[in-house]
């Protein structure tokens, strides 16, 4: 028997479920415990990008921030986030994919820590790039990993649980904020040790993070990966435990032969057609994906929701409950992909979503044109245009994530051949962070001139034009196995 590591010893729940063949079974247990286990990275994701929101008027207190402070201190965790996204792509070749996601897990830990402690802007600034270090690492390994260890019939619906916990996670810090704010009375009030409570909302998160980096000692590594290293006995028996014997058999000759053709240690110019010397379409299908999630503006409401009712007349207590709205309403969105993605498919509702989206963002942008300012400068929509706007608002979120928000994580897990797989979740992921900086740092500054509602009307635009993108360029993946993505 080849030596286990103690993720591989750690849980030896009973083989049950559907057969792949006469002499295999998959151990539905198991795989439910890691996927549980790798998206709590997910978890993660969400709760530091969201714990953002609802603590800008503390930074803006602490550290004298104008509009664009502002916007550089919310999309500081962004930079990390693009770089972590990169190098985690290809660090995963190296020390693995769990070896990524205990890092994240070190990483999210010491952000939290130093961005709640934070005495001046700079130091937090600092902290939100250790924190976005490990937000890009484990939104690109999390889905990968998950990927490498499902079978295909029900891989879209395993990974789809990522985003549901991106979404958790968000939502857990929208109601942590609220909470605080609520019992301190105020996000700038004092709570314990008389330190404010917008801090207390950056300390809470260090509490996840010990959790996730716990629980990534008793998950196995990718099978996968280790092939790729060399360590077949390894992969093997995390492959048997997975789905039993016989198809661990077949499942490690398929990767093998996956790799036969061109094995050599990956590297980023894989990504180059040697026949054309272009970058492969697959790759610029990754991309695209990548790119359009955020140009739809989602962030905007995940990064500056409690500011945006504000702004439109909203108080402050009312703001932050319209952020768990939003979360809820997201996770319900979530779990209906789940049901849906190995059915219908990734790119059907890729397409509805993409539809759905242009028709209420633009309604958005309507409603916001219509914001009017009182005697006193208080800005608000008049007659029913602001239930309009909640309403349009929320269900834009709703067709984000029941298509762009978990599916795009699904594909970009699943649709690169094993060779650029690493590689290919390093630009993609780059790519999408980039995006998504360049949309959340932007928006204050937008917001006030052109204004809301010309930048939804932005926003508006991508998403059409990303129904056509799909159209074109993004091919189904559904039920194919990893060995079978070409590129």
């Amino acid at each position: 028997m080849a030596h286990l590591d103690e993720g591989e010893r750690g849980m030896t729940a009973a083989q049950t479920g559907p057969a792949f063949g006469s002499e295999s079974r998959i151990n539905m247990a198991f795989i439910i415990a890691i996927v549980a286990v790798a998206t709590i990275g997910g978890f993660m994701f969400g709760y530091d990008s969201g714990v953002i929101n609802g603590t800008q008027k503390g930074l803006e207190a602490a550290f004298d921030l104008g509009k664009l402070g502002i916007g550089f201190n919310v999309g500081a965790i962004l930079v990390g986030s693009s770089i972590g996204a990169f190098a985690a792509g290809r660090m995963a070749d190296v020390i693995g994919r769990r070896g990524v996601m205990m890092l994240a897990a070190v990483l999210f830990f010491v952000s939290a820590l130093v961005a709640g402690a934070a005495g001046s802007s700079a130091i937090f600034i600092i902290a939100r790039i250790i924190g976005g270090l490990g937000v890009g690492a484990a939104s690109v390994i999390s889905p990968v990993y998950i990927s490498e260890v499902t079978p295909a019939a029900i891989r879209g619906r395993l990974s789809s649980v990522q985003q549901v916990m991106i979404i958790s996670g968000l939502t857990g810090a929208f109601v942590a904020n609220f909470v605080l704010a609520r019992y301190a009375g105020g996000s700038t009030a004092p709570l314990w040790l008389d330190l404010p409570a917008w801090r207390w909302m950056f300390w809470l998160q260090s509490i996840p993070a010990a959790i996730y980096f716990l629980a990534l000692l008793i998950i196995p590594e990718s099978p996968r990966y280790l092939v790729v290293k060399g360590q077949e006995p390894r992969a093997h028996a995390v492959l048997t435990k997975l789905f039993g014997t016989a198809e661990a058999d077949r499942k490690v000759a398929e990767i093998r032969a996956s790799l036969a053709a061109d094995h050599h240690k990956p590297k980023l110019s894989d990504l180059i057609e040697k026949t054309t010397g272009r970058v492969r379409p697959i790759v610029w299908a990754g991309i695209g994906l990548a790119v359009f999630q955020q140009l739809v503006g989602i962030n905007v409401v995940f990064y500056y929701g409690a500011t945006l009712w504000e702004a439109v007349g909203f108080s402050e207590d009312y703001a932050l409950q319209t952020n768990i709205l939003s979360g809820v309403l997201s996770i319900g969105a979530c779990l209906a992909t789940i049901a849906l993605v190995d059915r219908i498919g990734r790119k059907p509702l890729l397409l509805i979503g993409s539809a759905g989206m242009a028709v209420t963002l633009a309604t958005v942008a309507y409603a916001f044109s219509t914001a009017v300012a009182g005697a006193d400068g208080a800005v608000s929509l008049p007659g029913n245009n602001g239930v309009i706007a909640l309403v349009a608002a929320n269900l834009y979120v709703i067709f984000f994530n029941m298509s762009w928000g978990p599916i795009m994580w699904v594909m970009l897990g699943e649709m690169f051949p094993n060779q650029i797989r690493g590689s290919g979740l390093a630009v993609a992921g780059f790519a999408q962070w980039i995006a998504n900086a360049a949309v959340s740092v932007s928006f204050p500054a937008l917001a006030v001139s052109p204004g809301l509602a010309v930048t939804y009307t932005g926003y508006a635009f991508f998403a059409a034009v990303s129904f056509f993108f799909v159209r074109a360029m993004v091919n189904e993946t559904k039920g194919r196995e990893l060995e079978e993505m070409e590129g």
